[in-house]
């Protein structure tokens, strides 16, 4: 008896099995002017703490993967429980984009001059150390150049298509 060949994975597939892990939010900014824009990922995490690196996956197809790759520095902010309109707005809805992205919300910048989020659980401003490149997405390790810390925030979370706030 032989065995039949495994069925096709699909993108749609992987992409509906991958909404089952709940996944932290966190935006990256990047850009200056009218280049500043930014992105939501729930691929963030910490790759060393000698040197202080971390890690996010970026989809190629998105409007600040070229940004970094040109401006060579990023802030990456965790979002709060309260901060489910800031992921919204870098998540592009209602067609919001580039340096719109950033309205509604209080911005500081540290030492790359990339900005953070006010009010973040967590922040990093990084310089961009490697970017590697497979199938649609980049592997982007940033190394810290700053962090700033707002205790007491919870945590915003993306599970099963949605946002959804945990509260400290």
């Amino acid at each position: 008896m032989t065995t039949p060949p495994p069925a096709e994975i699909t993108a749609k597939d992987f992409r509906d099995a991958m909404r089952a892990f709940v996944g932290t939010c966190s935006v990256i900014t990047v850009g200056d002017g009218d280049e500043a824009s930014g992105l939501v990922v729930t691929s963030a995490i910490s790759l060393s703490a000698e040197p202080a690196l971390l890690l996010a996956c970026v989809n190629r197809s998105s409007s600040s993967h070229p940004l970094l790759e040109k401006y060579r520095r990023f802030g990456w902010s965790s979002l709060g429980a309260d901060h489910q309109a800031v992921a919204e707005r870098f998540s592009g809805f209602g067609g919001v984009k580039g340096a719109a992205r950033y309205d509604g919300a209080e911005w500081e910048t540290a030492v790359t001059g990339a900005r953070l989020l006010s009010g973040a659980p967590t922040a990093f401003d990084c310089t961009l150390e490697e970017m590697i490149h497979r199938a649609t997405h980049s592997i982007m390790i940033g190394r810290v150049q700053a962090i700033r810390t707002t205790p007491g925030q919870g945590a915003l979370i993306y599970w099963n298509g949605s946002y959804r706030g945990l509260p400290a």
